[in-house]
């Protein structure tokens, strides 16, 4: 052990004498380490935090949506969808009646588009959909004022709405109550009157900024919610849903009631042959984006590393000049009695300080980038602790392996041919 911590003195004696050929040498390896440090969280920070905003929107949520059967043969092919192959209210009133004690919810919408609403001087701009009344349960909206869309508003197809805060903020007064007055929202080239009943609380996650939501708060676009039937009668669509949302209730198996709800509603499709029923638990979706996230993370950090072979290269490089330019001292030691072992050791503890003081180097840069990297991104940064010690381990692997080779020759070296070195 003493003799560990002497050629760890001579070692660091060594690189205070040559800073800059030190620094020169352990560039490949700040650089290759930074990178994977830096790759890595932001990759997790990324990842984190589209899993938080997934799992904002309902983990426990099902989706379950109509599917094109396969022919026969194989061959792909376009099929339009009529009026009896959507998703009907009778389907989900007894799904909800069979399923009373595990979903809570069903959650439909439509989209109409995105329009302006426009009062003077005033304007706000807004996505508009058609929703039932569950899907404020689904999608854990909060209420601020007001309610949301009823079953009364779906059955007498009523012209009501409900906003956003950020909505009532661009197109009220500060104190101006918004419940009950009437807003004109331009769609496309058609002009259509609502009655506001309801405002909630406008929360951007993750993923919407993701998605470069970055607009200022007087042109953001929000949600502005319909009864779903009408917007059925505004558009002309027809009345029927391509997929839905099932809530289910906690302390329930969403992916185990995925399954079971594909077989419930394919069994009114039996005699369909042109579409099916899919089902698949959002908490699914959120693993298989995990997956995805890591897998292209890691390939990333791979090819990052790359630059580590290349430091390794250099530190091997270093170490056999410092064995050329250190001859006639090998030759003196080991005339004096020094064993191989004990200069063999010595040369591989220097090839491995250089990596490690590199390594640590690096791993403060690659924080930095990581938290620099995240911040532009907006989303926070945390530190993955088992990257930066698998970081110092590969570096001092780095060290011992590319060490080695210069360590052992100059241990091989003949002390006369070394003595007579010039």
């Amino acid at each position: 052990m003493t003799q560990i911590f002497e050629n760890i003195s001579l070692a660091i004696s060594g690189l205070r004498a040559n800073k800059m050929r030190a620094l020169l040498t352990m560039l490949g390896i700040i650089i290759g380490i930074s990178s994977v440090i830096g790759i890595v969280m932001v990759g997790d920070s990324l990842t984190n935090s589209m899993t938080s905003s997934l799992q904002e929107m309902g983990a426990n949520n099902v989706q379950i949506g109509l599917q094109q059967r396969e022919s026969e043969n194989g061959q792909s092919y376009t099929v339009s969808i009529d009026a009896d192959d959507y998703i009907s209210d009778e389907m989900i009133e007894q799904f909800l009646s069979d399923y009373d004690g595990q979903v809570e919810a069903v959650s439909v919408s439509e989209g109409m588009g995105s329009g302006r609403a426009v009062d003077g001087h005033k304007y706000a701009n807004v996505s508009v959909s058609g929703v039932n009344d569950g899907y404020q349960t689904a999608n854990h909206l909060k209420m601020q004022q007001g309610r949301f869309i009823a079953e009364r508003d779906l059955k007498g197809v009523k012209n009501v709405a409900v906003v956003s805060d950020k909505f009532c903020n661009n197109m009220f007064a500060q104190g101006e109550s918004p419940l009950g007055q009437e807003i004109k929202v331009n769609i496309g080239k058609d002009l259509y009157t609502f009655t506001i009943i309801g405002v909630y609380q406008y929360e951007q996650n993750a993923l919407m900024s993701m998605m470069g939501a970055a607009a200022s708060e007087k042109d953001m676009s929000t949600d502005l919610y319909l009864p779903i039937t009408t917007s059925w009668k505004l558009t002309g669509a027809v009345e029927g849903y391509y997929s839905i949302t099932a809530l289910t209730k906690q302390g329930t198996d969403a992916r185990a009631l995925a399954s079971e709800f594909e077989d419930y509603f394919n069994r009114f499709y039996a005699r369909n042959e042109d579409f099916s029923i899919s089902a698949i638990s959002l908490d699914s979706i959120i693993d298989q984006y995990s997956s995805m996230m890591g897998t292209v993370q890691i390939a990333i950090a791979v090819i990052a590393a790359i630059s580590l072979l290349v430091g390794g290269i250099g530190v091997m490089n270093i170490m056999l000049v410092s064995v050329t330019e250190r001859t006639r001292e090998i030759g003196t030691r080991k005339a004096l009695g020094a064993k191989n072992s004990a200069i063999r050791l010595q040369f591989i503890v220097e090839s491995v300080i250089i990596c490690l003081i590199g390594g640590i180097i690096g791993i403060a840069l690659g924080m930095l980038m990581g938290y620099s990297g995240a911040a532009l991104l907006g989303f926070p940064a945390r530190p993955s602790v088992q990257a930066i010690v698998i970081a110092v381990g590969f570096s001092m692997l780095i060290g011992v392996f590319f060490g080695y080779y210069p360590a052992n020759k100059a241990a091989k070296l003949d002390p006369i041919e070394a003595l007579r070195y010039e």
